[in-house]
């Protein structure tokens, strides 16, 4: 193996190119370490140092491509910008949406993330956060996930419904997604509405059944129990779905609108409609939950309920900034709520039977 230094005559490192130490720069460069370290992490007390000797040391770390120990640093001052973030899997639409706003919030304050998927096991879910606190994360940010664990760092769970002490819940106004969804549907006509429910794991399965249920009994359309189905299975696909409407349909029930739990599940069910003859809005409207990236480039397209994903993840991230900035005296908000939209597209239409 390649020595990263040699000694020149007078003691002093003659330095290669590679892996080298903050002390052996400092004796290239006849400065103390304190110097070159403030410096290099733009410290305050490096403003009495001159401007030229400044340019000394940033010409040589380039030189010797010199990079810092972050981790001894990091248990030095007790601080890594590094948040750890905890999601059920990472091939959805809904946690893809969501870190995208959490990676740019962060990135702006110069914050890294590192991400676990528990997989909705329960086994995970207990290990993942301490494998983050080991990691010396600052706080965690949880998406759509149940916390089994003592939260001693700050955490912010987004469509988090649990009021735990320490823990900032995003959500959103389920209500008024209820009343958006509903009142499209009703106004279209449509009065035997099918309703798809999230999988038991869900963390918003629960609250969404409910508020939809009341939106349409205030309208005088209660949901009939033999037309609604619940997801079966931890699968992100559609086919969750496609298998939800199928049993449905063999069932002879008769309905004309689908609500359903996500776009994903609504994609789904679109295809088992298709499959069995009908035609998706003509004889049966769909509509989804999240409004996905995928939700508009499907045929038909999908009208369905906006979740402001992407700025759920932003707000996540920043209301966590934000306590880690406060600390321990800080106020811990402990719900911060966002609202809806419905977008109309092409898979919902008026009536016509």
């Amino acid at each position: 193996m390649a020595n990263r230094s040699t000694k020149k005559e007078d003691g002093a490192p003659t330095l290669k190119k590679g892996s080298v130490s903050l002390k052996d720069l400092a004796a290239h460069l006849d400065l103390s370490p304190t110097t070159l370290s403030w410096v290099l992490n733009d410290a305050p007390a490096a403003s009495s140092i001159p401007q030229e000797t400044k340019d000394r040391i940033h010409a040589a770390a380039a030189e010797f491509n010199y990079r810092p120990n972050y981790l001894a640093r990091s248990l030095r001052v007790q601080k890594t910008n590094t948040i750890g973030v905890i999601v059920p899997e990472l091939s959805d639409g809904y946690s893809a949406m969501v870190l995208n706003g959490v990676e740019s919030a962060l990135s702006t304050a110069e914050y890294l993330y590192l991400t676990g998927s528990h997989l909705h096991k329960e086994d995970l879910l207990q290990e993942l956060p301490q494998l983050l606190i080991e990691r010396q994360v600052e706080g965690i940010i949880a998406v759509d996930t149940p916390i089994r664990f003592e939260p001693s760092l700050p955490v912010v769970n987004v469509s988090g419904h649990d009021k735990i002490d320490g823990v900032t819940n995003v959500v959103l106004n389920h209500q008024h997604a209820a009343e958006l969804g509903i009142g499209h549907l009703y106004n279209l006509g449509h009065r035997r509405i099918a309703v798809i429910k999230g999988q038991e794991f869900s963390s918003d399965t629960k609250v969404r059944f409910e508020t939809i249920r009341a939106a349409a009994a205030k309208r005088g359309v209660p949901i009939d129990s033999k037309i609604t189905v619940q997801l079966q299975g931890d699968s992100p696909s559609p086919e969750v779905g496609y298998s939800a409407i199928k049993s449905l349909l063999a069932s002879g029930e008769e309905f004309t609108a689908v609500f359903a739990f996500n776009d994903v599940s609504a994609i789904g069910a679109i295809r088992a409609l298709t499959e069995m003859g009908l035609r998706v809005p003509e004889d049966v409207s769909v509509l989804g939950f999240d409004d996905v990236y995928a939700a508009a480039f499907h045929n038909p397209a999908l009208t369905t309920i906006r979740q402001p994903l992407f700025e759920m993840g932003s707000i996540a991230a920043k209301s966590l900034l934000e306590r880690l900035a406060n600390g321990a005296d800080g106020n811990v908000p402990k719900e911060v709520s966002v609202e809806p939209t419905i977008i109309v597209r092409q898979s919902t239409a008026r009536i016509s039977r």
